[in-house]
């Protein structure tokens, strides 16, 4: 009825997956003009086709339901997009299902079944309708016992969101936690946690400031040894001076409430992507030209 390289064909027209090429091609008898088709209603082709733009935007939130919690992001091309009520609504729906069902894989995650369909149509869907690449990127689900408390915080409407789990306080002590951590950005919750090749990547940079300084070499070691404390203050949640009274640290400040920091997770939508960069006046001569 059809061969690969009809496949193959097909995939170079619409920039669709290997995959699904082949199943339009099944669904249209294995003509290339409706197998186009069937991909465009689908909404696939126009959907891969944007798999080449850059999506640092978006949304992230948390959705807590009685143990389970989830985190969730959710990237656009454009901030204009992540206001859309669309968008938002689709945020919502994966991060219930996500709650709901109790996935732990991206993989589980794009198969769950909503009243909006399979996740992994429903995201395709929604980039055809929508008109711009639409990334869902990560999400943590994260559980505790009931003698166990969230603290959810989420800032600049979804920008950032920090889910935090403490033993033995209240919920509003958690909420502070998370709320500084949404501002002070650490990566790890004790110094025991920061990865050893992470530690010693620093202490490397240390070193050869100090000797750039003027230092011998072993006296740049003792003083690597107390820069590194600093360092871990500046990344560990537990040492960091606590933003509503910096007189005590976090870790201080939970301990004084009666409680200990479990989990922590931290999204701050986009980070990690590197942004496209625009030239203006390039692309602006650009349409002169012609050439776009």
């Amino acid at each position: 009825m059809f061969s690969a390289n009809d496949i193959k064909s097909l995939r170079e027209k619409t920039g669709a997956g290997m995959l699904d090429c082949k199943k339009a091609l099944e669904e249209s008898n294995g003509d290339m003009d409706k197998a186009v088709d069937w991909l465009r209603e689908k909404g696939i082709s126009k959907a891969a086709k944007k798999e080449s733009r850059i999506a640092a935007e978006g949304l992230s939130e948390i959705i807590i339901k009685d143990n389970k919690a989830v985190v969730i992001e959710v990237n656009s091309e454009t901030d204009f997009v992540a206001k859309n009520d669309e968008f938002k609504k689709f945020v919502d729906v994966v991060g219930n299902a996500i709650v709901d069902s109790g996935v732990k894989t991206m993989d589980e995650a794009l198969k769950l079944s909503t009243n909006e369909g399979v996740v992994s149509e429903y995201l395709v869907n929604l980039i055809a309708k929508i008109g711009e690449k639409i990334s869902f990127r990560r999400f943590e689900l994260v559980t505790k016992n009931d003698d166990e408390v969230f603290g959810a915080y989420s800032h600049m409407g979804g920008k950032i969101s920090v889910l935090t789990v403490l033993k033995g306080a209240n919920s509003e002590v958690a909420r502070d936690v998370s709320m500084h951590a949404a501002a002070m950005r650490p990566g790890y919750i004790r110094s025991n946690e920061v990865p050893e090749d992470v530690i010693e990547h620093e202490k490397g940079i240390m070193k050869e400031q100090v000797i750039n300084e003027g230092k011998p070499s072993d006296i740049a070691e003792k003083i690597v040894s107390g820069k590194i404390n600093k360092f871990f203050k500046d990344v560990c949640l537990v040492e960091q001076p606590f933003v509503k009274d910096p007189d005590v640290t976090v870790g201080d400040y939970v301990k004084n409430n009666g409680g200990e920091i479990i989990t922590m997770v931290r999204y701050e939508v986009g980070e990690g992507i590197e942004k496209r960069k625009d030239d203006f006046a390039s692309e602006v001569m650009s349409q002169v030209n012609g050439t776009k």
